[in-house]
């Protein structure tokens, strides 16, 4: 590694440490229209994201794109490694009104589940009930992260102590809604695989218990997660509920990141356990 490539690597890991966001990150025009919105292989060739550029990128930056900015970083990701162990997990929804309307209608649509939402801002409340999911490579399963269960618990079957828990930065933390995780096509980019987190059959799940895991399975809101990595430790991901897009999150683990970093931001090098497509667009490292 060259001075001038060390010394950009550790100023990229500096301003993401510190929040700010990548300030050169170019999107391609765009309007209201669905036909205005670009060609995500175009945008790509023109636009690559360099290595330097995805170690600045961090969930306040990505919090503060409107979706179709969002959507244009996401197609230009790979999937990157299918993640192991607990990672932190935040949330936020498309710009607007419309996003939280969306959300707040689907869940509803769940007769009983309404009655604990009412009042609650979607967004708020998601942040309440899920802090991350803990991933199983070898299992090929996750399990997501809740560490208030006072809102779910009318809807618990059986005693609350019966629930596994693991323990993540000094917190404990309920292991809920199972899900299997493969490589699949993105709905949104179907260029390149995703790491798919699906609940579809969430039952067949060792440890499945039919309430709460069912609202998240084929009988509840039939939800379908993808993720793609930005960089090591750090994914952004977007949920569907029955294929229809829903909101976004980011999955981040420190420990990661901090050990496979500054390696990244200098070669832009990562394993790839999904299909990456065949119009990959390799950026110069910087």
């Amino acid at each position: 590694m060259t001075a001038r490539t060390a010394a950009t690597a550790l100023l990229a890991l500096a301003l993401a440490a510190c929040g700010e966001g990548p300030k050169d990150i170019q999107f391609a025009k765009y309007g209201e229209p669905y036909a205005t919105k670009p060609d995500f292989a175009w945008v790509e060739h023109k636009y690559p994201l360099t290595p330097a550029q995805r170690a600045q990128i961090t969930p306040k930056y990505l919090a503060g794109l409107d979706q179709e900015q969002v959507d244009q970083i996401y197609g230009r990701l790979t999937a990157g490694p299918i993640p192991d162990g607990a990672f932190d997990g935040d949330l936020f929804l498309p710009k607007g009104a419309s996003g939280e309307r969306r959300v707040a209608e689907i869940i509803g649509g769940l007769k009983g589940f309404v009655v604990n939402l009412k009042g609650r801002k979607v967004e708020g409340l998601g942040r309440t009930l899920w802090k991350g999911k803990v991933f199983y490579r070898d299992e090929r399963v996750l399990r997501n992260r809740i560490e208030d269960l006072a809102l779910l618990a009318p809807l618990v079957d059986g005693p609350l102590g019966d629930i596994p828990k693991i323990e993540v930065g000094g917190r404990d933390a309920w292991l809920l809604f199972p899900a299997k995780l493969y490589c699949g096509q993105s709905l949104l980019d179907s260029r390149r695989e995703s790491i798919v987190i699906d609940y579809a059959f969430t039952d067949q799940i060792e440890g499945y218990r039919e309430k709460p895991d069912f609202l998240a399975g084929r009988r509840g809101l039939k939800i379908r997660d993808e993720i793609r990595m930005v960089r090591p430790g750090f994914y952004l991901g977007r949920a569907y509920a029955d294929r229809a897009f829903l909101l976004n999150f980011t999955l981040y683990n420190e420990e990661i990141a901090e050990r496979d970093g500054e390696a990244f931001a200098s070669s832009g090098a990562s394993s790839e356990d999904c299909f990456i497509g065949t119009q990959r667009a390799v950026a110069a490292a910087q």
